[in-house]
């Protein structure tokens, strides 16, 4: 190449650098323009609209996402295994904040308050913005590690035209709750069964919580040590098997989060009691066979108020985190601030089934309360006592909640009585996780 091609060709790059620098300058969200990141999404109505309004983050941003999708189930061992093996590919990964304290002290995830803080870097979110529960949940030792973009909790969901039909009393107890579903499907002949709640080993966490709480139970003690063994905690076993044996859908052990909500929507039990975004495909999804027919109450107490370690409802947010080892952290922080912005969760709320908004400008918002008008008000009861321990939150939640989850399955499946089982995993988890003897 001649010395003058060489000068011509030097020029050209400073030009189009200099005209690169003053796009940047003149729109800051086009500063990491031609970066690409790479996303892990759990498969969810918030994550459908990511993908689907991903293009427009694109276009104001010159940032490439590539979003993978992939099933709850399987999100926090590929999650964890990712992150065990100091992998930087996952730039973002949107998971359940009951991780949070794990990724935390493993050392995991970023702490985002210097981003939050950063005019240059956050143009889209306002913290202040997020509703203050799923905010705090999104924290840990008072700084931040998580953008909420969905929460949650857990309400009692139920057929008024058959409760009306066989006079049948909104339940406040475990007990009444049993008897329901027995009215339902002996005066039905069979043809609707009494209630359905989760039964995969993988998923069962929410409905044997549930029990638990509602008999008065919990988790660990105030000494940290697993105690699901207790009395309340062996009747809570006890309690979830039988009516689900009686009265829950055939093929109720394979049933996850999907499986429960489409039996309760398709009109094949009449009864449930699971995650308040269920509210929204009972009233709005195409598929609903019982929009307009479906009533919402606080989940059933076993033992009166007084008598609980905490409510038998969640508290449950999901939220964005940012890998430590993210070697395109700016870009990635500014995809996370736009994925949890109000001007994208209000998007959300007008293409899928996303009731959970953390804002608090897109809760309160004419368009939020028309459409999702009939279950609002049980959905804010269940939210303001909601349980944020109803899960395990310390480090070694997974390895909890797997054992607990697969002893109560050993007892569904006939296996197992409740009693043995739940002795074996709290010895189990006391000595070989906690180190408690």
């Amino acid at each position: 190449m001649n010395l003058k091609k060489l000068v011509s060709m030097l020029l050209l790059i400073a030009l189009l650098f200099t005209i690169a620098i003053g796009i940047a300058e003149e729109d800051p969200k086009k500063a990491y323009a031609g970066t690409t990141i790479h996303v892990l999404l759990e498969s969810h109505v918030t994550s459908e609209s990511m993908v689907q309004l991903m293009n427009e983050f694109e276009e104001e941003t010159g940032i490439k996402v590539e979003a993978e999708v992939i099933p709850y189930a399987e999100l926090q061992t590929k999650a964890a295994l990712s992150f065990s093996q100091n992998d930087s590919y996952y730039d973002v990964i949107f998971n359940n904040y009951i991780f949070l304290n794990g990724f935390v002290e493993n050392d995991y995830i970023a702490q985002l308050d210097s981003y939050i803080a950063d005019p240059k870097l956050n143009m889209y979110v306002d913290p202040d913005d997020f509703i203050e529960g799923y905010r705090e949940a999104g924290q840990f030792n008072g700084n931040t590690y998580m953008l909420p973009v969905y929460g949650e909790s857990v309400f009692f969901m139920y057929r008024k035209d058959l409760f009306e039909e066989y006079n049948i009393q909104v339940p406040k107890t475990l007990e009444e709750l049993y008897q329901a579903a027995a009215t339902v499907y002996e005066k039905s002949n069979g043809s609707i069964y009494g209630i359905a709640l989760r039964g995969s080993k993988s998923m069962l966490t929410v409905p044997y919580a549930v029990y638990l709480w509602s008999n008065g139970g919990r988790w660990f003690d105030e000494n940290g040590k697993c105690v699901v063994d207790s009395p309340e905690g062996i009747k809570a076993v006890e309690m979830y098997v039988e009516i689900m044996n009686k009265y829950a859908p055939a093929g109720y052990a394979n049933f996850g989060w999907p499986e429960t909500r489409t039996a309760f929507d398709q009109g094949v039990a009449a009864m449930c009691i699971d995650a308040t975004v269920n509210g929204a495909y009972n009233e709005t999804s195409e598929e609903s066979t019982v929009a307009g027919k479906v009533g919402y109450a606080t989940v059933p107490l076993q033992v009166p108020e007084d008598q609980l370690y905490g409510y038998p409802c969640s508290l449950t947010a999901h939220g964005l985190y940012l890998n430590k080892l993210s070697e395109n952290p700016e870009a990635a922080f500014l995809f996370m601030s736009w994925a949890t912005s109000a001007v994208f969760q209000k998007q959300s709320l007008e293409i899928s089934a996303d009731c959970g908004a953390t804002s608090k400008t897109v809760f309160m918002s004419e368009a939020y309360q028309n459409r999702y008008g009939a279950f609002v008000d049980a959905m804010v009861d269940a939210v303001n006592v909601g349980n944020p321990e109803f899960a395990p939150t310390i480090a070694q939640a997974s390895e909890v909640k797997a054992l607990v989850c697969a002893a109560v399955s050993s007892v569904l499946a006939g296996e197992d009585t409740a009693e043995h089982a739940m002795k074996t995993v709290a010895e189990e988890i006391n000595k070989n996780i906690l180190g408690i003897e």
